[in-house]
């Protein structure tokens, strides 16, 4: 019965968001809503199989939250992120000691996304 999850992220500037999630990650922008042209922003963004609703509710979520995404090559990932010459953010890759290989970066509001490969072990 249940299908997916979809996480909601705050954010506190949508100039700054779009920047990140748009220009650096790579992400596509789906659709976005105000309830009117000076209240805050609500958006859906995706990449792949991954969908993210970023929102400048206040009620709606907490900053600082963290995502694991899983993905099958993540030093092709980094070398993307890097060709970005993004200004505040220049991940590198983790061996953990659980078996897997993770690479955090950080948006703009505190929120971290851990994109994870695991070991073929």
């Amino acid at each position: 019965m249940l299908k997916s999850i979809v996480p909601i992220l705050r954010i506190f500037d949508e100039n700054k968001a779009r920047e990140f999630y748009l220009e650096y990650l790579g992400f596509q922008l789906d659709w976005e809503h105000r309830f009117e042209p000076d209240m805050p922003l609500y958006m859906q963004v995706s990449l792949d199989s991954i969908v993210i609703h970023l929102s400048e509710h206040h009620g709606d979520c907490t900053p600082g939250a963290a995502l694991r995404v899983e993905t099958d090559n993540v030093d092709a990932l980094r070398d993307r992120l890097l060709l970005q010459k993004y200004t505040y953010s220049r991940p590198g890759i983790e061996e953990t000691p659980w078996n897997s290989r993770e690479m955090t970066v950080t948006d703009p509001f505190g929120n971290r996304i851990i994109f994870v490969e695991a070991s073929a072990e």
